[in-house]
């Protein structure tokens, strides 16, 4: 091999990149060696390729994934800071999200006030129209009001009062960082068909703690503080389990726009 090119051990040194590093961009296809010798494996680079496996060793030490980084190396450098610092951005918000989820979360003397206001109630077996998606805190409040505006539709469309109570049952935590099953339903009082993604289900009958959501505590983060106030109220009453995933219901008591609960078994 000529004078022109480097060995992976030099570009490497030059690059500041490691051996397996190195490795991984080739397999990705973000550094490809200039050259392989087919006799040694050896592979080799050409010295213009530095300031590319520099720009990703640059764009790797902030946590970029691989795939966003190939989307980055092909842009002019304008276009590349105007993705980075929308970028930044996001990130910026997300920051200030989890600083308010740690605000959020030890606050025990405030939410034990909170669960002072926690009640029972008996919830006859209902049928429902429903939708179920994979969401995070982002895509929540569209998919509650679109899921909304279809299922009632529908039910109008079916010959029915559209004016049941609507549920949001969580089956996993949502967060802005991982999405989770969210299902949206709404109460009917006949017999109607799935269509689409609409799918019917009987609701059976049970018992549940509620509290009403006072109204600065409506949106995420601070709504968790809700949610363990009803957990706090059911775990010091001995032999009161939870029965199944939470879910909050729309309109809520005690002028609530809505309220968080749990089924139990008292």
């Amino acid at each position: 091999m000529d004078g022109k090119h480097l060995l992976a051990g030099q570009f490497g040194a030059a690059s500041r990149l490691s051996p397996k590093a190195l490795r991984l961009y080739a397999e990705q296809g973000l550094l490809i060696p200039a050259e392989v010798d087919p006799a040694t494996g050896y592979r080799y680079y050409r010295p213009d390729q530095l300031p590319r496996a520099r720009l990703i060793a640059r764009l790797r030490s902030l946590g970029l994934p691989l795939a966003k980084i190939g989307a980055l190396l092909d842009l002019t450098p304008q276009a590349r800071a105007l993705e980075l610092r929308g970028w930044l951005r996001t990130q910026r918000d997300r920051l200030d999200e989890r600083a308010a989820v740690v605000e959020a979360v030890d606050r025990s003397g405030e939410d034990l006030a909170l669960a002072g206001a926690v009640r029972l109630r008996d919830v006859a077996a209902t049928r429902a129209v429903c939708r179920r998606r994979q969401v995070d805190i982002r895509g929540l409040k569209d998919l509650i009001r679109t899921a909304e505006r279809d299922i009632r539709a529908h039910l109008r469309d079916s010959g029915l009062p559209a004016d049941g109570l609507r549920r949001v049952c969580f089956h996993e935590l949502v967060t802005p960082d991982s999405e989770a099953p969210v299902e949206v339903s709404v109460a009917c009082t006949g017999p109607v068909d799935p269509v689409d993604d609409l799918y019917v289900r009987l609701i059976p009958a049970h018992t549940e703690a509620y509290l009403p959501v006072p109204a600065p505590m409506e949106d995420y983060p601070l709504i968790l503080r809700v949610y363990d106030a009803v957990e706090a109220w059911t775990d010091a009453r001995p032999g009161m389990v939870t029965t199944g995933r939470p879910y909050e219901v729309h309109p809520g008591t005690a002028g609530a726009r809505f309220d968080v609960a749990y089924p139990v078994s008292p």
